[in-house]
């Protein structure tokens, strides 16, 4: 497991910076700072505008939209549905300020609280963690991620479509795998972007459930951000979770998503 940590310097001046009420904005920075690598690592489109940054990747990884304003405008809205409306795939809209009525476009949505933890020590985890480097692991996490979270636009499954190689090679980005009497039982993603961490795809194989894992995985991502503020959203599941670690609600943000197939 690896402990190291940005520079004294930005560590300060962002935790400084950053209270509950600034949590949404920089939860929205942060999401939209990961979707474009993500989407630069898979080779699709990244639309960047004022109010709101879009993914396209397609019919199997779907649009994904990361509202960035509180305050769309009705250009933006209207560019907005029109990518919804032509999108191949899936459509996931994330708006952390829950102030942009979507409803128009005939999605579900739902409410996840945006969190924050202020800069503070990070026990160790009592699992072996590790960062992730090898090809190999990358796939391992890959697979984790996809059945944990339920992927089906995934499968069947292909290597390196979810997280290609190329994603541990962007700025702020790494992946991490938590190890259960050595074999992988969960991975989750950290990411820095302006003095600020935050993570994604936090998931536990079915096959190693309550046993601790997601707590593992997440003390050993957050031990390179002890001395950085760190935003998450959570799931109705993972909130108490993030609560022992010392994460504290900040305010609901809004997911829009395509109705579900049956």
């Amino acid at each position: 497991m690896t402990t190291s940590s940005p520079s004294a310097g930005q560590s300060a001046s962002a935790s400084a910076s950053v209270s509950l009420a600034d949590a949404p904005m920089r939860q929205a920075r942060n999401s939209a700072a990961f979707w474009a690598a993500t989407g630069r690592s898979r080779g699709h489109e990244v639309v960047r505008r004022r109010g709101f940054l879009a993914v396209d990747g397609g019919e199997r990884a779907g649009l994904r939209i990361l509202v960035q304003e509180p305050d769309l405008d009705p250009g933006e809205v209207a560019e907005l549905s029109e990518l919804a409306h032509r999108a191949a795939g899936p459509v996931n809209v994330e708006d952390p300020f829950g102030s942009t009525d979507l409803s128009h476009l005939g999605m579900r949505n739902w409410q996840m609280p945006v969190m924050l933890r202020l800069p503070g020590p990070v026990a160790e985890p009592a699992l072996d963690v590790i960062r992730v480097q090898r090809p190999e692991d990358l796939r391992t996490a890959e697979r984790i991620v996809i059945e944990g979270f339920e992927l089906a636009g995934f499968e069947p499954y292909r290597p390196g479509e979810l997280f290609p190689m190329a994603l541990i090679g962007q700025p702020g980005v790494d992946v991490f795998v938590a190890l259960h009497d050595g074999a992988a039982a969960g991975a989750c993603v950290s990411v820095v972007d302006d003095g600020v961490g935050s993570h994604y795809w936090v998931a536990t194989s079915t096959a190693f459930r309550s046993r601790g894992v997601g707590r593992a995985v997440m003390l050993g991502a957050l031990a390179h951000l002890a001395d950085l503020p760190v935003t998450l959203t959570a799931s109705k599941l993972g909130r108490p979770l993030y609560e022992s670690l010392g994460y504290a609600v900040a305010a609901p943000s809004t997911w829009w998503a395509s109705p579900r197939k049956d």
